[in-house]
């Protein structure tokens, strides 16, 4: 059985670092791949520019994706993932500070699975990152084909 590959798309390397060692503690041992930016993470997903010589086949079970990224914000990177046939189902949670209404909205309205906001309390992130790979990982059925 393949191993289910996360995208993190995180361009904060204070989270990124958390978000990877929040995964370890909880044994979430799953490939993690990271994007720094937009740009980066649809050339990930699309096999296109740095990652063209990946196989397209091949998508991340989920992406766990900032909203506030620079060169392409997330909520474009995630127009971006269900406007494109071989993406559109893949399994996206908008893990972000971001509590504003207008984010939120947004996001679901472009197809996001789930929004999280990442909690400040370390303790509080650490279980929030086990229920997600418990869920995500484990217990979710992804489509076929996705």
């Amino acid at each position: 059985m393949e191993s289910k590959t996360i995208l993190l798309v995180e361009d904060n390397p204070d989270d990124e670092a958390l978000t990877l060692r929040a995964l370890q503690r909880n044994n979430i041992l799953n490939e993690v791949v990271v994007a720094r930016d937009g740009v980066e993470a649809l050339d990930y997903l699309f096999a296109q520019g740095a990652h063209s010589d990946r196989d397209p086949g091949k998508l991340p079970e989920v992406v766990l994706l900032d909203l506030k990224l620079p060169k392409i914000d997330g909520l474009e990177v995630l127009r971006r993932i269900r406007e494109n046939e071989k993406t559109r189902r893949l399994a996206v949670v908008i893990l972000t500070s971001s509590n504003e209404e207008r984010d939120i909205i947004a996001g679901y309205d472009l197809g996001a699975n789930s929004y999280i906001r990442k909690p400040v309390d370390f303790n509080q992130f650490m279980e929030a990152v086990r229920q997600l790979g418990m869920y995500w990982l484990v217990l979710n059925v992804s489509p076929p084909g996705a």
